[in-house]
């Protein structure tokens, strides 16, 4: 037998002793460790093996003294060899076939003692199934292996929304679920999950890891996002910030990245030193347009980073801050007027209001800057009314310009 024949069985089998060893304690993250995929201290050695030793079976099999998981394993192998040789369809396909069965005998344990290894085959799954699908997408297939990830998750939550132990990770494979859905576009299919985990009685939500829950309000906060209900949206994007890991600045500033416009929508201006400490300064010049009034900047700041506001999908809850802008520029105007005849600091003609926005290089007729005066006084960011005969916006003497506080302008 050749030398590097032997050397691939010991290695293989140093990796089902172990496998062994931790089915037979129960050791939870000793097994977490050897199914690892991308990040696997085991995968290199074992893909090695794999490619000196033909039949690897009689190794394999010694694993179904000890629970029915040899076909399993052997399928999960077969995945490290494929991912260390860069196949990643084959990887998916490989570990697919590992998963099942793993589900299958994790739902006959009582207990949740392995719950850390199902979790790793969750995130391995859908880590594969985008790799695949890349890669399928180069080879000018159409790439199908998200959505099949998709479907082995959601049975994966089913095996979890008991009333056992094993409940508290389904908040885990729900945002697993969740990047599924945002990936593929189909973020309708969030409201079943969400629906289980927010109404169902087997579910404490403070029951949940926290790891979970701030992942879990970090993308329900985006749909609330999506949906234009910004209220929601601060409460759940603000929890997600309070218990995110002050050390993780990246999942800092990937909240920060819709907690801001959701605050900038709701009437409140981050400082800069926050937007620079954690490199959002996308939004700065959003945030000086809005200090200042200035409609030429906000114009500005959303055409220079108009694609990573779409690909964020922020750029419409952006764009309909022209009207807290223009709300802005009023009160500049009527501080002015003030100044120089305050017995008429209240009656506002079209005439400055016009030549405010010339200045800024707006090129508006007076029919569009009445159109706008009206529907910030329909809106409640203006009080007053508009004088179409005299050309003039005459403002309450009372407050003409309510704020916002923390409520979005209807």
């Amino acid at each position: 037998m050749a030398y590097g024949s032997i050397e691939g069985q010991k290695r293989l089998q140093d990796y089902v002793n172990r496998f062994i060893d931790a089915l037979t304690s129960q050791n939870g993250t000793q097994l977490s460790a050897l199914l690892a995929i991308t990040s696997s201290p085991f995968r290199d050695a074992v893909g090695s093996a794999l490619d000196l030793v033909k039949d690897p079976s009689r190794i394999i099999k010694q694993v179904d003294k000890h629970a029915p998981l040899g076909e399993m394993l052997g399928h999960h192998i077969r995945c490290m060899q494929a991912y260390r040789h860069r196949r990643y369809l084959d990887a998916y396909n490989s570990l697919e076939k590992s998963a099942n069965p793993f589900l299958q005998e994790f739902r006959n344990w009582e207990s949740a003692w392995a719950m850390k290894a199902l979790h790793t085959v969750v995130f391995e799954l859908r880590t594969l199934a985008e790799l695949a699908d890349r890669e399928m997408a180069n080879n000018g297939k159409v790439p199908d292996k998200l959505k099949g990830a998709g479907s082995f998750l959601m049975k994966v939550f089913g095996a979890l929304a008991g009333k056992g132990p094993k409940r508290v990770g389904a908040l885990y494979v729900t945002c697993q679920l969740f990047k599924v859905y945002f990936k593929l576009g189909t973020v309708h299919l969030c409201r079943s999950v969400i629906r289980s985990i927010e109404t169902a009685r087997v579910f404490d939500f403070e029951e949940f890891p926290t790891r979970d829950k701030v992942t879990y309000m970090y993308y329900t906060g985006r749909l609330e996002v999506f949906n234009d209900n910004f209220i929601q949206a601060d409460k759940k994007l603000w929890y997600a910030l309070g218990h995110c890991d002050p050390s993780k600045d990246a999942n800092i500033r990937m909240i920060l990245k819709y907690l801001v416009p959701v605050k900038l929508s709701l009437g409140i201006l981050p400082n800069e030193w926050l937007l620079r400490k954690y490199h959002i300064m996308e939004y700065n010049d959003i945030v000086q347009a809005l200090r200042r009034g200035d409609i030429r900047l906000l114009r500005y700041a959303l055409q220079a980073n108009e694609d990573q506001f779409l690909r964020s999908g922020v750029y419409l809850v952006l764009e309909k801050l022209e009207l807290q802008v223009y709300q802005r520029l009023m009160k500049k105007i009527h501080l002015i007027q003030k100044q120089k005849d305050p017995s008429k600091a209240h009656q506002i003609k079209m005439d400055s209001i016009l030549k405010a926005l010339k200045w800024l290089q707006i090129d508006m007729d007076i029919d569009e800057v009445e159109c706008i005066m009206a529907t910030l006084i329909h809106k409640n960011l203006m009080r007053g009314y508009l004088s179409h005969k005299s050309k003039v916006v005459v403002l309450s003497k009372q407050d003409p310009f309510p704020l916002l506080s923390g409520k979005p302008c209807a």
